[in-house]
């Protein structure tokens, strides 16, 4: 009962996924950030067939490791029926040379056997670092998102230009875009644990750990304008946890000026 937590599930991946997407509609409805939201729940739905796939045996590789073992195994015992022959050779040079040749053709057969063995492992690994590609730019495009939702533009927002980008978002409206940022790049990274999870090639893992180092960063970057966020408005005391549009700030008659 225990061991249910030592690995990863792809239905729980799924689920979360799946509820993110809910969230991500009903606040931004008919955002970019839906859009990649949906791809982030169709790659985890794709990950879930190729993790099945990746850690099942692939039987045409292993039908033709077993037929060399079993070659290999014919050729030893043809080998030890010819021993009685070896007395029967004329000279030693031609002993040497039928000793050779048998040791060669075992050789040969078991380098064989090692490369259709790696032959498995490397077409696996080829699924893999391609699909770890595909959430490498997925991130990417997660990131692209959330870059001109800057904390900054809030408080410094006479310092336009014609060609800054349209902030329509509330703060407590970009703090949540940014937060499922950083909850996308969490499930990226999961989905990419997913395809290692039971296959452990070193070169398999070493992309996923390069991918995770990734979202990693990004999510610090993001992070770090959370806290910004949060921070500036704690002060200002117009930051809150619930959703500006609801409330109704009061209005300031007074004729000083506001330098808040």
């Amino acid at each position: 009962m225990a061991k249910q937590y030592r690995s990863l599930k792809s239905e729980e991946i799924l689920k979360t996924v799946a509820q993110l997407y809910q969230r991500v509609e009903e606040r931004f409805p008919n955002s970019g950030l839906v859009n990649v939201t949906n791809e982030v729940k169709n790659i985890a739905s794709e990950a879930k067939d190729l993790s099945i796939k990746i850690n099942r045996p692939h039987k045409l590789y292993r039908t033709l490791s077993i037929v060399l073992i079993c070659g290999i195994v014919v050729l030893f015992l043809w080998i030890l029926t010819q021993l009685g022959e070896v007395k029967k050779l004329p000279s030693t040079l031609e002993f040497l040379s039928f000793l050779e040749a048998g040791i060669s053709s075992i050789v040969f057969i078991g380098a064989a056997i090692f490369f259709l063995g790696s032959l498995e492992t490397r077409y696996k690994r080829h699924l893999i670092i391609k699909a770890i590609h595909e959430l490498r730019s997925l991130a990417h495009v997660v990131d692209m998102h959330q870059l001109t939702k800057d904390p900054e533009s809030l408080l410094l927002q006479k310092n336009k230009t014609k060609s800054s980008p349209e902030r329509k978002l509330t703060p407590y409206q970009i703090h949540r875009y940014l937060d499922y940022c950083t909850e996308l790049l969490s499930i990226v990274s999961k989905i990419a644990s997913l395809y290692v999870d039971e296959f452990t090639d070193q070169a398999s893992l070493n992309a996923v750990d390069g991918l995770q180092t990734l979202t990693n960063g990004l999510s610090r970057k993001i992070w770090q304008k959370l806290n910004i966020l949060t921070q500036s408005f704690l002060h200002q005391k117009q930051f809150t946890i619930q959703n500006p549009s609801t409330e109704n700030p009061p209005q300031n008659n007074s004729t000083d000026t506001d330098h808040s």
